[in-house]
């Protein structure tokens, strides 16, 4: 069987994020690695306690040879914008885990709110990550 195992995203600061992910958000830090031999490239992971089969990366946008200059400004405007990509983080009660999550210093976009597929709520990472929060509900299979 095929299951997504790690996930990555572009991160402009490394300790900037994994601050953010693990302090404010609650996760927990499954790998931190240096390899010196990569010009210290650092592969860090973070994912939510207790689910251990999925893992984020809080990756650096690279320079060359790996990505040249021009590409890596494109990511950053893309990220600036909120749209790199997206994390969906479930939950059983998205207004409970929104003030939770507020009271941390997390500074939501959009409010918990009702739609077609539960209670969804947005915020942005330190380096413009676009975050989902929802409690989703069961939407119906049409036949």
């Amino acid at each position: 069987m095929i299951r997504i195992a790690v996930a990555h995203i572009w991160v402009h600061d490394q300790q900037e994020a994994l601050d953010f992910y693990t302090k404010k958000l609650g996760m927990e830090v499954r790998a931190d690695v240096s390899f010196p031999e990569m010009g210290e490239f650092r592969w860090l992971t973070v994912a939510p306690p207790g689910q251990d089969d999925v893992e984020i990366v809080l990756m650096p946008i690279p320079g060359p040879p790996v990505m040249d200059e021009e590409t890596a400004e494109q990511v950053r405007t893309v990220m600036a914008k909120g749209f790199a990509g997206t994390v969906f983080l479930a939950t059983d009660d998205c207004q409970k885990s929104y003030e939770e999550l507020k009271a941390r210093g997390v500074e939501f976009t959009e409010a918990p709110e009702q739609r077609p597929y539960g209670i969804d709520s947005g915020f942005r990472d330190p380096s413009g990550n676009s975050i989902r929060l929802t409690q989703v509900m069961d939407v119906p299979v049409p036949s």
